[in-house]
Formats: C-alpha cells, sequence, structure tokens
C-alpha cells in the first residue's frame, strides 16, 4: 500500500509540475532547488478593471489562485489571514525580489489553495448543488484553518487545526500529500472518546520505528575497508552499502502505531462537535480513498458512520462556474465526468 501510495503521488506531483510550469508564463513565480522544481507563486499588479468593483487589495493578482477567488479572499481578513502561515520549505525557494517570506498558499501543490479557489470563488458557497454534494446546513460562510477542540483523557483538548469547516462540515482537503500520517499508538489512544468511537482492532496499524544518526563508529567492521583494492565494478558496493543501511532498519527500536492518524482525529472532532466530515481528494488519488475507507469501516455507530463522507474534486468540479471548470482544468487537470482534461502543452 505505501508503494502505490508513493506512485500514485509521484506522478500526480509530476502532472502538477509540468502544468503550473506553462501556467507561471507571465505570471510572478520562481521555481524551488531540487528535482523535480515546485512552482511557487508571488503576487503581482493587475489591470483594475479586472477586479470586482470594491476589492481592497485593487490591482493585485495571485498566480497560484483564480482571480475572483484571490479577489473575494482579500476582502475578507478572516480569509487572507490563512496567508500568515510561512512555507515550511521556505528555504529550498529563491528570495522573493520584493522580500516577502513565501507562505504555504502560494505553492502550486498547496491542497488549501485548491479548497480556497474552489470555495472562495463567488457563488460557489451559496450554490444549493455545491451544498447538497457536501451535506452543507445553514447560512454560514466558510471558515478555514478552524481549530478544532478534540477532547483528550487528559482532560485537555487537542487545538489541531482542520481545513474548513463550513457550518456543520468539517473538511480534510488532499492532492499531491503522501498519506494522512501515521502516529504513535500511544498518542492516538489518548483521546477520550477513541473507544467509544473506533473499534481499535479494525484500524490500520503499522510499526512507527525510530530513527537517528548513527555514529561511524558504531559500523567500525563493516566500514574499515581502507587497505582494500577499489572494485571495478561499484554493484557489489551498493548492494553491501544497502544490506548496511536494512540491518541498520531492522536494528531500530519499533513502538505500535496508527496509520491515517488525521482521519481518525478529524473524526473524532465530527463526534465532539456533533458535525459531519468530509475528505476532499483527486481521483488520480485512489489510494487516499482505500485510506479513508480502512479507518471509515472501524467505526462502531452506524449514525457517525454515515456522517462520514468522501467527495473528488472531479466530482465537485461539476457544480461549479464554468470559469473556474477551465482554471481547475489548465492548472490542476481536475476536469468533470465526460470532460477531458487539456494537454500540458494546450495550458
Amino acid at each position: 500500500m505505501a508503494a502505490k501510495t508513493g506512485w500514485y503521488a509521484s506522478q500526480l506531483r509530476r502532472e502538477l509540475g509540468l502544468r503550473n510550469r506553462q501556467w507561471a508564463q507571465g505570471r510572478a513565480h520562481v521555481e524551488s532547488y531540487g528535482s523535480p522544481p515546485v512552482i511557487v507563486y508571488a503576487p503581482q499588479p493587475l489591470p483594475s478593471e479586472s477586479l470586482p468593483e470594491g476589492t481592497p487589495l485593487e490591482g493585485v493578482r495571485h498566480g497560484n489562485f483564480f482571480d475572483a477567488a484571490y479577489a473575494a479572499i482579500a476582502a475578507r481578513p478572516e480569509w487572507m489571514r490563512r496567508f500568515d502561515k510561512i512555507h515550511a520549505q521556505g528555504r529550498a525557494l529563491p528570495r522573493a525580489e520584493s522580500g516577502r517570506r513565501w507562505r504555504e498558499l502560494d505553492s502550486s501543490m498547496s491542497s488549501d489553495a485548491l479548497l480556497m479557489n474552489v470555495s472562495c470563488t463567488p457563488g460557489v458557497a451559496e450554490a444549493s448543488a455545491v451544498r447538497r454534494a457536501l451535506g452543507v446546513d445553514g447560512e454560514s460562510a466558510p471558515v478555514f484553518g478552524w481549530k478544532a477542540r478534540v477532547p483528550l483523557t487528559s482532560g485537555r483538548f487537542d487545538r489541531t487545526e482542520v481545513d474548513m469547516r463550513w457550518g456543520g462540515l468539517l473538511v480534510e482537503a488532499k492532492l499531491t500529500e503522501g498519506d494522512f500520517q501515521v502516529r504513535a499508538a500511544s498518542i492516538v489512544e489518548g483521546y477520550r472518546d477513541f473507544d467509544a468511537v473506533f473499534d481499535r482492532e479494525r484500524l490500520p496499524r503499522v510499526e512507527l520505528r525510530t530513527a537517528r544518526r548513527r555514529a561511524a563508529v558504531e559500523f567500525a567492521e563493516e566500514f574499515t575497508q581502507e587497505w582494500e583494492e577499489p572494485a571495478a565494478d561499484d554493484e557489489a558496493a551498493r548492494e553491501f552499502q544497502q544490506g548496511i543501511v536494512a540491518r541498520a532498519r531492522e536494528a531500530e527500536p519499533a513502538e505500535a502505531a496508527y496509520a491515517g492518524y488525521q482521519l481518525i482525529r478529524n473524526v473524532l472532532a465530527a463526534y465532539a462537535e456533533g458535525c459531519s466530515f468530509c475528505v476532499l481528494h483527486d481521483e488520480r488519488r485512489p489510494d487516499l480513498r482505500e485510506a479513508w475507507f480502512a479507518v471509515m469501516a472501524a467505526v462502531k455507530n452506524a449514525e457517525l458512520r454515515t456522517r462520514c463522507k468522501v467527495l473528488t474534486w472531479q466530482e465537485l468540479a461539476a457544480l461549479l462556474p464554468e470559469e473556474l471548470q477551465d482554471f481547475l482544468d489548465c492548472k490542476y487537470g481536475i476536469v468533470r465526468e465526460g470532460r477531458a482534461a487539456s494537454g500540458v502543452e494546450e495550458v
């Protein structure tokens, strides 16, 4: 499963990288160091007539966003605060000409940016078809980076962010992320409602190994080869090195852990708040759907299980305005059923 997950994620990252290299032409951006590079966008001037009247940051666009969505974000301080989150890999990026620090939402691989592109475009949040598909009730606007209050057995709360809360719906958005994270069993079982919500024997379990940097002296008998003649073929050397790494890996201490930690935590948040929970993912990532089903199957309560949902970006795209659909097609390769995605050269 881990191998499949890595393959699906790498293939999607590759496609998004190619698409965004084309999309970035004429837009302020840089490419990250390393291979393959990731496109990261910066705000830039835009003719004021291209923006809706009354936009506070009139004359500004962002290459990672649909123009109407970015204008709506700029007009709402509570949404704009999402840009406060600094890019975790900022050191792997060239310095911006403006001196501005790179943000997480600047990245072409950001699932949060994709979520806001869809949810913040005017007319989308009000569309009854979108609300029905997601199961949103009430008239409240989406809240991004919502701080959950998941009770712990200690009497405290886990305040980890949920990607979006929209009325009585919690959303976890995914794009190119590798998985839903792994956490030690001692941490996961420390949630107050863990056994009330889940059959722990049915949850996906893994071993979490604690890696540490080893000093060369620990492998003295294996690395002392200074008097040996260099081999003409280095294949044997590579196999020898791989064997050392494998034995070192097996010697690392391991502890029981759960896969799909983000899903487990968010289901517990939905249980505590009386909400429903939806995973939004790309249909090109069937591995994420399988991982979600594995966690969903361990939910004990049938009523809570019916509040656990999954939807693909492609299914949601069919309900969106045509111009936004064209944007998602060009930049992400996301299209509704029955429509072929544009080729990279067409972007």
